[in-house]
């Protein structure tokens, strides 16, 4: 997997053309026509890669670029100040990686217009537009179609949008440090998607539709408003890291373990339930009948009680295909319930009412381990 930066291309090896880091820390914005001479001057027919070290661009990629290398396959502009690429970027048929990281993109113009005709929305695989000012994911990169790893981490973005799906061979995505509040479902309609980065960002649920992804390997979804996880998750059957630390969900399942005892209308309905005690509709008003009819059945299979309102909160540890387990909230009726010696006396333990019990006994371990790792 990727760095936190984003940067997951593997570039080729080739003739690489790299510009020397200027002294000064804040040098002045370079005139182009100086950068442009020092460019064509150092013209190579055969070189592959080109990287302009950081410096400050007074404007888009020079003209003539393209054919100074034309066999240009990496060009690295990564904080060098650019506020639009410009067209000069259309006329490099042979480009497959594009690193612009840590620049000032994100205005009207970043981009060129055509983009999503030229002979780069074929070649590109690997796009890195990381640490820059975009709001909004371009609708140009959407047309992108042979992209394989996308990276637009540290930028402003407040959502995703549906339109992701169209990017089928998209492998390696990064969204991290954005404003993003919710997952669209279209995210799941990405077939080759094998990394996913939603770190640090504002998100508040998981769609169960995720589960589609089926090619996932890495989900790192830490630092957001996570209070729960979808059982579908769990079909994720190829994952092999997931990230959740700092989410609310330990703080949401330790304060949900308190409980609030029932009321005596709740004792009373218990007990007519779990007696069975007949009753007409008419023998008692309405609004209790109503009530009556809410009970729901405790999970705890040695139990067989109902609860209304008061309830138990407990965090159930489900395995995921031998890797590790997952904390996913069950509802019981009552403390004891939770216990893993509750009703020992009973007759008969079955191998899932076993496995709660070692669920119990290391629940902390587990938590560590899920949340934390």
């Amino acid at each position: 997997m990727a760095a936190a930066g984003g940067d997951s291309s593997e570039l080729e090896p080739g003739p690489e053309l790299a510009m020397e880091p200027e002294s000064e820390p804040e040098p002045e914005p370079e005139p182009e026509p100086a950068l442009a001479a020092e460019l064509s001057a150092r013209r190579s027919a055969e070189a592959r890669r080109l990287v302009l070290s950081p410096r400050r661009l007074s404007g888009p990629l020079p003209a003539g670029l393209s054919q100074w290398f034309p066999a240009l396959e990496v060009l690295d502009v990564s904080g060098t100040g650019l506020t639009e690429m410009g067209t000069e970027l259309l006329s490099l048929p042979c480009l497959h990686t594009l690193l612009a990281k840590n620049n000032r993109l994100g205005g009207p113009g970043s981009l060129p217009k055509g983009l999503e005709q030229a002979p780069l929305a074929r070649s590109l695989r690997v796009l890195n537009l990381s640490g820059n000012r975009f709001s909004e994911v371009p609708p140009a990169l959407l047309q992108l179609r042979g992209l394989r790893s996308l990276s637009l981490g540290g930028n402003r973005l407040h959502g995703i949008p549906p339109d992701i799906q169209e990017l089928h061979s998209l492998e390696f995505l990064y969204l991290g440090g954005n404003f993003i509040t919710a997952i669209p479902p279209e995210l799941a309609k990405l077939p080759s998607l094998r990394y996913l980065v939603l770190c640090d960002n504002k998100i508040q649920s998981i769609p169960p539709q995720l589960a589609q992804l089926h090619s996932l390997r890495s989900l790192s979804l830490h630092n957001n408003l996570l209070t729960y996880l979808p059982r579908e998750i769990l079909n994720l059957v190829h994952l092999d890291e997931l990230s959740l630390r700092g989410n609310p969900l330990v703080v949401r399942f330790v304060r949900d373990l308190t409980y609030n005892p029932p009321s005596l209308q709740e004792l009373a309905g218990r007990t007519i339930k779990t007696r069975n005690v007949p009753y007409a509709p008419s023998d008692l008003p309405e609004s209790l009948v109503r009530y009556l009819s809410l009970a729901s059945n405790c999970p705890n299979p040695k139990c067989g009680g109902v609860y209304f309102d008061s309830c138990v909160r407990q965090i159930k540890f489900v395995d995921f295909c031998g890797k590790y387990r997952l904390p996913l909230m069950h509802y019981l009726c009552s403390p004891e319930c939770s216990s893993p010696y509750s009703s020992a006396s009973q007759s008969s333990t079955s191998q899932s009412e076993s496995d709660s019990e070692d669920e119990a006994s290391v629940a902390a371990h587990r938590m560590q381990k899920v949340l934390l790792g």
